[in-house]
């Protein structure tokens, strides 16, 4: 069993007992959320598609932690010819 689900402006394939990444979810730690926005539903080969979203259908998740992304390093580079000289 599965579903396609959009995150947040990012659609994600999740499965029962799955855990998935995803950005920007405003919810506390160890809090239930619930996702209405499920375009595709898998339910032992029976598959059912939404147009856009499929009526009555949600999705429930458990936020288990709050991440940091990686550094991002910015390195900015200047023309030689724009150095002035001494």
């Amino acid at each position: 069993m599965y579903a396609i689900v959009d995150f947040v402006g990012q659609q994600m394939k999740v499965e029962k007992e799955g855990k998935i990444f995803v950005h920007r979810l405003a919810a506390a730690e160890d809090t239930t959320v619930e996702f209405d926005k499920v375009l595709l539903l898998d339910n032992d080969g029976k598959i059912e598609v939404g147009a856009p979203y499929i009526a009555g259908c949600k999705i429930k998740a458990k936020v288990l932690s709050h991440m940091k992304g990686d550094k991002v390093m910015v390195f900015q580079e200047k023309k030689k010819k724009r150095i002035p000289e001494i």
